[in-house]
């Protein structure tokens, strides 16, 4: 019987390591999950961002409005958006994502819900996570591209799955 499988998309981590290693963010985002599960038995894959604010370009919050309902239009796939702070010094910053990430990859992993997951991000703040998850018998994959993964993340996850090794040919548009 194939292994269950969930798998937890930080969209930022994400977007930013693809326009970093490949200067190309358009992506088949069904066609990543393909090659993320391999044999195994998705359950449901969530994709995590925070929608853009006001100040951005009309187009460019278009564009991305437009991504994330393409996402809800894949099987299995559910998108969770957070939103977009600014600081005092002007810059922004996520809010709810991690938590997010955090909150529903373990109430799955106390419900049984799957067997394996795949964290889709580098961030060395997902350490305790994945001890929690693997604390209940789970089994922890994180994906990300070598340059942006956290080595203490490494350290922890069972497996690593850098994304710079995928057929980023079958995922790009």
């Amino acid at each position: 019987m194939a292994r269950r499988l969930a798998i937890f998309i930080d969209g930022s981590n994400l977007y930013n390591g693809m326009r970093e290693n490949l200067s190309n963010t358009r992506v088949n985002l069904g066609a990543l999950i393909d090659q993320l599960r391999g044999d195994r038995h998705l359950i449901r894959c969530y994709y995590y961002n925070a929608p853009l604010t006001d100040d951005y370009d009309g187009d460019l919050r278009d564009g991305q409005a437009r991504f994330f309902e393409s996402l809800r239009r894949i099987p299995y796939v559910t998108v969770r958006l957070g939103r977009l702070h600014r600081r005092s010094d002007g810059s922004l910053v996520e809010k709810g994502i991690d938590v997010s990430i955090a909150v529903e990859s373990l109430s799955l992993a106390f419900a049984d819900a799957y067997d394996e997951t795949v964290i889709v991000s580098g961030d060395g703040d997902y350490v305790e996570l994945v001890e929690a998850i693997k604390g209940r018998g789970k089994q922890v994959e994180v994906a990300m591209f070598r340059n942006q993964s956290a080595g203490i993340l490494l350290e922890y996850a069972d497996v690593f799955r850098p994304l710079d090794e995928l057929d980023w040919d079958e995922i790009l548009f």
